[in-house]
């Protein structure tokens, strides 16, 4: 690589990881709680806890755990009712003033073997609350999901233009070489180098993810407007329903289409992934895979018929697929202490580069990285000459 080159892509570098480095440094020590916010709420004692009874115990109507939810907030309406992917044990309903408003919102969770309310979660406060608003939108909605997403860019871009410029800086150095001997803005260069490359597919992977979660919005919007509206396309023109058919008897009904699935969540009538006239239910697998995946099921919710089911686009797959990968979700301890110490090594990748260049106003130079571009510039000296010889 020529000194022009090493030049321009070190500038690069630079100037990507400064816009963002502050920014990714927040992300990564918000990212961080929530690896384990299952664990962390079980200390804060926020986590549901249900009560152990017979894996056989009988189920209770879904139209009975709506009323008991909604008797705990009287002028409440259902929004959505949904449960983990790994505890069928307790349902979770979310209501709010109208299908529409995501304002004010509450939650109850029953027990769905015996009717029972189990807790109220608080969904707008709390520590893990702090961390997820501050990670994903820094408390600025879409605005401020967009922004983190440009930020996330522009840190792939670093990371590309630091892979770059790690082979010509490893040309006389040993993987892995730490220079102790020398001074200690050198030893965090060669400690910053050392762990980028090694967190380097971990990295390239949570970022670009990162990035795709931001744009959830938009993909549903889109999903809205190219899948869901052809599905809804009959009931076009038609007055929403006054009352509305019996929500078991509409999970029965999406669930006879597909026996070998479970529920995921259900969505009511004028919510964001259904419409005015149905019931949405989103079914998904039971592997660690599947169970991230939704298939929608359109129910109308007067007649408690399935009107339409799809699968859904590659975008809004693309983005299923991504949220679990991003936060280490679906393999387990062992994988949440894996993501944890990878996000543990990439802030010491990010705070030695911003210390670097606090320490000497950048370390992008060829004296600071330690590539010698002395043979470079002597081969663009002798091919000048060599041109010149030739006129």
């Amino acid at each position: 690589m020529t000194a022009t080159a090493i030049r321009r892509w070190a500038w690069i570098h630079k100037w990507s990881s400064l816009v963002c480095t502050v920014f990714m440094l927040l992300l990564c020590l918000t990212g961080l709680p929530l690896i384990f916010h299952h664990e962390i709420g079980h200390l804060l004692g926020t986590e549901v806890e249900a009560p152990s009874l017979p894996a056989d115990a009988p189920r209770v109507s879904l139209d009975h755990v709506l009323d008991v939810a909604k008797a705990q907030f009287p002028g409440k309406e259902g929004m959505f009712v949904s449960q983990e992917a790994d505890d069928d044990r307790v349902w979770y309903v979310t209501l709010s003033d109208t299908p529409t408003s995501d304002r004010d919102l509450k939650q109850v969770a029953v027990d769905a073997r015996t009717g029972e309310v189990l807790a109220e979660p608080k969904l707008d406060e709390g520590f893990i609350h702090l961390m997820f608003k501050l990670h994903v939108d820094l408390f600025a909605g879409l605005p401020g999901t967009l922004f983190l997403g440009f930020m996330g860019l522009l840190l792939f871009v670093a990371i590309v233009s630091g892979v770059v410029l790690y082979a010509p800086f490893m040309r006389k150095l040993d993987f892995g070489t730490v220079r102790r001997e020398n001074s200690s803005r050198i030893k965090w260069l060669d400690l910053h180098n050392l762990l980028g490359i090694v967190t380097l597919v971990w990295a390239s992977v949570v970022t670009l993810t990162g990035v795709i979660n931001t744009l959830a919005d938009p993909l549903i919007d889109l999903w809205r407007l190219d899948q869901v509206s052809e599905m809804i396309e009959p009931y076009k023109g038609q007055a929403p329903p006054s009352r509305f058919g019996s929500l078991q008897q509409s999970v029965d009904a999406a669930m006879a289409l597909e026996p070998d699935m479970k529920i995921g969540f259900i969505a009511f009538p004028g919510t964001t992934f259904t419409s005015p006239h149905h019931y949405g239910v989103f079914l998904r697998g039971d592997s660690s895979l599947t169970s991230r995946l939704f298939r929608p099921v359109l129910v109308d919710a007067q007649t408690t018929k399935v009107t339409d089911s799809r699968d859904l686009p590659w975008y809004v797959t693309a983005l299923l697929v991504s949220q679990p990968l991003h936060f280490g979700d679906y393999g387990g301890m062992p994988m949440q202490i894996l993501w944890a110490l990878l996000d543990i090594a990439t802030i010491l990748v990010l705070g030695s580069g911003l210390y670097l260049w606090l320490r000497r106003g950048g370390w992008t130079s060829s004296a600071d990285i330690g590539i010698d571009t002395e043979d470079a510039s002597m081969q663009a000296r002798h091919t000048g000459i060599a041109r010149r010889e030739a006129r």
